[in-house]
C-alpha cells in the first residue's frame, strides 16, 4: 500500500507527461516530450516499452477501438493499437515554429479537447480548441500555456488553466452541444521567492475534485469544486507535471515529473526526476473517456 509518492519508474524522462490508464489493458500510458515517444507501462510487471514519434508529441487520448488521437508540434494525428502514425487530422492553427499543442483530453462525447503552448511567453498566442467531426474550434484564447485540462462528472463544468499565470479557469459547460460559458478565475496561486508552484496537468476524481500538479512545487493539490486546497501531496520530484488515476479501482495516482533544464543541485536534491510516481487515494478517479473517431477499415 503506498501511503505516500513512491517511484515506481525511475524513467529519467526529459519531460514526461500526459499519463492515461487503459482499463482495458490495465496499463499506464505516458509520453517523454522531450525525447518524443509514446510510453506503455506495466504496473504489474513494471516493464515500460517506448513508442517513439515522429515530432513532439505532448498530448493524447484513447479511440475506440484501442488507437489514439494525438496532440503533436504540427498538428492533430490519429494512430493505430501500436502507436504508428495513420494519418494528420488537422494542422496546427498556429505557426509551429513558436507552438505546440500541449494538454488536452476528451469529453463525455468523444471531442478532443486541446489547448497549445507559446514557447517565446510573448504574445498569448496560445488557444484553447475543440476538435470533433473533423473540425477544430477556438474556445479560448489569449493564453500562454494551454493546461490543465478536465471536466466536472455531471459536465456542467470546463476546466483548464494557463500555467504561467497561476490560474486555473474554469467555464460552464454544455455537454450536449460542447458549447461553454464565459471564462472565470476559479484557483489562482501566489508564488513565493521560494515556491513557485504552478498549475500544469489535472485529473478530476470522482467526488468533482479536481487534482493539479505544480510544477516547480513539488506537489500535487485537490481541490474542491468550491475552488478551496483540501489536500496537499509532497513527492520526491521538484517539477510534477500531471497526474491520473488508475488500477482496477481507480484509487491509484500516478504523476509524471520532469528533469530537463533543472539545475544540477535540484538533480542531485531528487535524483528519480523525470520518473513516474504513484500513491494510493481515498477516493476513485473517473475512466478516461475515449475518442470517437475510429480507426479506418483494414
Amino acid at each position: 500500500m503506498l501511503q505516500s509518492f513512491e517511484c515506481v519508474l525511475p524513467a529519467a524522462a526529459g519531460l514526461g507527461e500526459c499519463p492515461r490508464w487503459d482499463e482495458r489493458r490495465g496499463k499506464l500510458w505516458w509520453v517523454d516530450i522531450a525525447a518524443p515517444a509514446l510510453h506503455c507501462f506495466d504496473p504489474k510487471t513494471g516493464q515500460d516499452s517506448a513508442l517513439p514519434m515522429p515530432e513532439t508529441m505532448a498530448c493524447f487520448s484513447l479511440t475506440e477501438d484501442d488507437g489514439f488521437i494525438a496532440g503533436m508540434r504540427t498538428g492533430i494525428f490519429l494512430l493505430d493499437a501500436k502507436g504508428q502514425v495513420v494519418r494528420k487530422l488537422c494542422a496546427n492553427p498556429e505557426n509551429p515554429a513558436t507552438s505546440r499543442f500541449n494538454d488536452g483530453r476528451c469529453d463525455a462525447h468523444g471531442r478532443f479537447w486541446l489547448g497549445t503552448l507559446d514557447e517565446p511567453k510573448a504574445a498569448n498566442a496560445a488557444s484553447l480548441y475543440r476538435y470533433t467531426h473533423g473540425e477544430l474550434a477556438k474556445i479560448d484564447m489569449g493564453l500562454l500555456t494551454s493546461n490543465g485540462m478536465a471536466f466536472s462528472p455531471d459536465y456542467r463544468w470546463c476546466y483548464h488553466s494557463d500555467t504561467p499565470r497561476f490560474t486555473i479557469y474554469r467555464h460552464s459547460y454544455d455537454i450536449g452541444s460542447g458549447e461553454v460559458g464565459p471564462r472565470e478565475d476559479w484557483v489562482k496561486f501566489e508564488p513565493t521567492p521560494t515556491d513557485r508552484g504552478r498549475p500544469d496537468g489535472a485529473s478530476m476524481d470522482s467526488e468533482g475534485y479536481y487534482w493539479s500538479a505544480l510544477y516547480e512545487g513539488g506537489r500535487i493539490v485537490r481541490i474542491s469544486p468550491a475552488g478551496k486546497i483540501v489536500e496537499e501531496h509532497s513527492l520526491p520530484a521538484r517539477c510534477p507535471t500531471m497526474c491520473a488515476f488508475g488500477g482496477d479501482d481507480l484509487r491509484t495516482l500516478y504523476v509524471t515529473t520532469a528533469r530537463q533544464s533543472r539545475p544540477a543541485e535540484e538533480i542531485e536534491q531528487y535524483p528519480q526526476s523525470g520518473g513516474v510516481f504513484a500513491m494510493r487515494v481515498s477516493v476513485p478517479g473517473l475512466i478516461e473517456q475515449r475518442s470517437a473517431i475510429r480507426l479506418p477499415m483494414a
